[in-house]
């Protein structure tokens, strides 16, 4: 399966790529709300044009070292960075699908042997699973189903 890499921006000028399956999975999931910034959380989030298609010669000038807002090449860095950690997660967690909730929930009792684990949970069982005490960190759908490995 393809997969389109666009270059996304939110509100806050936060520039970041966004991973789909297709141009009409960016529209779905923009449609949806399901689209948010990984620096501020923002959903305010909109395709930016690929590089081939600027015309440089009218974009405004924008000062370097710009508070708040790093440069192309060190945004590039950082993205770069953050990719390879979240391939180091998904090649060092066995993916136990639907029955996430479950699972952590098993582990976390002691029923089941500890390990790394991801998976699907609902926004309830996330919620469930927090006041509970069992810490777990939602991703993007695009980490659960070993695109990544």
């Amino acid at each position: 399966m393809a997969i389109k890499v666009f270059d996304l921006e939110c509100a806050q000028g936060h520039l970041f790529e966004g991973w789909f399956s297709s141009h009409d999975d960016y529209d779905t999931q923009q449609a949806r709300g399901l689209l948010s910034c990984p620096m501020c959380g923002i959903t305010q989030v909109s395709k930016r044009l690929s590089a081939p298609h600027v015309n440089v010669g009218h974009a405004p000038q924008v000062p370097s070292g710009q508070a708040g807002s790093p440069q192309p090449a060190q945004a590039a860095r950082i993205q770069a960075a953050i990719m390879q950690q979240l391939r180091t997660l998904v090649r060092n967690t066995e993916n136990v699908g639907d029955r996430f909730a479950v699972e952590a929930r098993r582990i976390h009792e002691g029923e089941a042997d500890e390990r790394p684990i991801r998976g699907v949970a609902t926004p309830a069982e996330r919620e469930a699973l927090a006041a509970d005490g069992i810490a777990v960190v939602a991703l993007p759908d695009i980490f659960d189903d070993d695109r990544l490995q």
